[in-house]
């Protein structure tokens, strides 16, 4: 592919979670491109080395984007040291990994804190600026299991399901405005979602080895060979944001197209298989 960057503007992107995974391959590309990246980073000790990446266009900011009320002071700050911002990348998130029975509820609002709710905190930041000047691009990093739902991340893929769906739905309210807005939805990539970013529930139903344990023994083994390359990702997404007539959708790899298919033609399949009861439901 080659790179067609230097025939475009220079942008200023936000990208969430850029201090390891495709976060900080996508800040890497975006910078070798010439743009101007904030990223988030949840710790101090990581905001030096993520300057020193470009000069005087590489910036951090601490931020944890569950702590919403953070958000749109940390945001503003940015806006006026650096400019407008005209992409954000919501990429901060992390799996978790364990049955629905056997994963506490606590588990599930950390879950949506900060793969849903941040995301959302961050758009409602960027935003109003985004639809004044009638353009911008709204990235939400979600997952082949927020379209396809396995076993085993109940919790991960409800979590990417609901940002799925609030990005679908945000795509068509903003349109008018000259905003778009991708979710981009990656399959395994070789990355730490499945190592040092996972949280794992504890086991303890004996019932549920069965199913379970080749998930997570598959899971492990994969970690660090996954087919998916952050590199590559990160040209498309400098690619997929030029695009005027953008996908809403766009999955990366070859194992979330493939799963994704699989999941459209069994629920295509089902819906004629039970059409027949679903149109007994109306008013006569």
């Amino acid at each position: 592919m080659e790179n067609k960057s230097h025939h475009h503007a220079r942008r200023t992107w936000l990208i969430t979670g850029v201090s390891s995974g495709l976060g900080l391959a996508f800040a890497q590309a975006a910078l070798a491109a010439g743009h101007t990246v904030i990223g988030t980073v949840r710790k101090e000790a990581d905001r030096a080395g993520f300057e020193q990446l470009a000069e005087r266009r590489a910036h951090a900011i601490v931020l944890d984007v569950s702590d919403f009320a953070a958000i749109e002071p940390a945001v503003a700050q940015a806006v006026q040291a650096v400019g407008p911002i005209d992409v954000l990348v919501n990429n901060a998130g992390y799996g978790h990994e364990g049955t629905l029975e056997e994963s506490p509820l606590e588990d599930l609002q950390r879950q949506f804190e900060v793969n849903v709710f941040g995301a959302v905190a961050m758009i409602k930041a960027v935003l109003p600026p985004m639809r004044e000047r009638r353009s911008g691009c709204l990235v939400n990093v979600t997952s082949m299991a927020g379209i396809a739902a396995l076993p085993g991340i109940a919790y991960y893929s409800g979590s990417k399901f609901a940002l799925e769906g609030i990005s679908a739905s945000l795509a068509q309210e903003v349109a008018p405005f000259g905003v778009r807005v991708i979710a981009m939805a990656p399959g395994s990539f070789r990355t730490d979602w499945a190592g040092r970013s996972m949280v794992r529930a504890h086991r303890h139903i004996a019932d549920y080895d069965a199913l379970f344990d080749p998930i997570r023994d598959a899971r492990k083994a994969k970690s660090g060979v996954q087919a998916g390359s952050p590199a590559r990702a990160a040209q498309v997404l400098l690619q997929i944001v030029e695009e005027e007539l953008a996908p809403r959708h766009l999955l990366l790899g070859s194992d979330a197209l493939q799963l994704v298919r699989a999941r459209i033609s069994a629920l295509a399949a089902e819906l004629d298989r039970w059409e027949a009861v679903s149109l007994t439901t109306d008013y006569l």
